[in-house]
């Protein structure tokens, strides 16, 4: 499992919205530890963590757990990745911030089934 160079916060909500803006650079290491592959996500990026409305009760889009994952996520998807691969990271991160195995594997079929639904 790989890990982020900075574990603070770097993000605001943006008033009134279930989006966020990176107050910070989002740095995360692809793969595992020592593997030297970089993404670094920009400070001032907006993001969400898109869950329907009914289901807010069971997965909150303000969670802190799955917002610099998040951030990735929508990053990579912004640079032409594709939706499993950039997943990938996505499931890697949330597992970085502590997501447990169930949440994270749901939250992993959302946002690669997202524009299949």
């Amino acid at each position: 499992m790989s890990a982020y160079t900075d574990a603070r916060a770097p993000y605001i909500r943006i008033d009134g919205t279930d989006r966020y803006r990176l107050t910070g650079p989002v740095m995360w290491e692809i793969g595992v530890k020592g593997s030297g592959l970089w993404v670094s996500v920009p400070r001032g990026r907006g993001f969400d963590v898109s869950v329907p409305r009914g289901l807010h009760w069971a997965v909150s889009p303000h969670d802190p757990r799955y917002l610099k994952a998040a951030a990735l996520h929508d990053d990579l998807l912004g640079r032409g990745w594709d939706r499993v691969t950039a997943g990938a990271v996505f499931h890697d991160a949330l597992r970085a911030d502590g997501v447990g195995p169930v949440r994270r594997l749901v939250m992993l079929l959302a946002v690669i089934l997202w524009r299949w639904s």
